[in-house]
């Protein structure tokens, strides 16, 4: 089989392939269920779940994550997840208190990504 592609600014590109090969992209999940949490570098393109009927604080430590990190998290449980900056680690947000946002609500999700060296941007259901 044969697919001609004519992009702008090109003659032609022809490209020959009977079939076309995807992989497929799943997250390993890390559940969490105390009050308290400090991410890891494996954590790194994770899901973690909190889950807690107390309130919970997930921290982001210094010197771990490099620029283009990212991390998943989604709060299960009744107490709500806290984000905090460990020493040195700057967050930002669109959360009440952009520094220590929260995760609005259980079944609320966010993405933490890592901009800098120990600079975070969290992004998603926050409050």
């Amino acid at each position: 089989m044969a697919l001609r592609i004519i992009p702008d600014g090109y003659d032609s590109i022809s490209i020959t392939n009977s079939t076309i090969a995807t992989s497929k992209i799943n997250l390993t999940l890390n559940a969490q269920t105390g009050t308290s949490y400090t991410l890891v570098a494996s954590d790194s393109g994770k899901l973690v779940t909190t889950s807690n009927a107390s309130a919970i604080t997930l921290t982001i430590p210094p010197s771990v994550f490099a620029a283009g990190e990212q991390i998943n998290v989604q709060s299960i449980g009744a107490g709500l997840t806290t984000l905090a900056a460990g020493s040195g680690v700057t967050i930002t947000s669109t959360g009440a208190t952009s520094s220590a946002p929260i995760i609005r609500a259980s079944k609320s999700a966010i993405t933490i990504i890592c901009t800098a060296i120990n600079v975070f941007t969290v992004i998603g259901d926050i409050a």
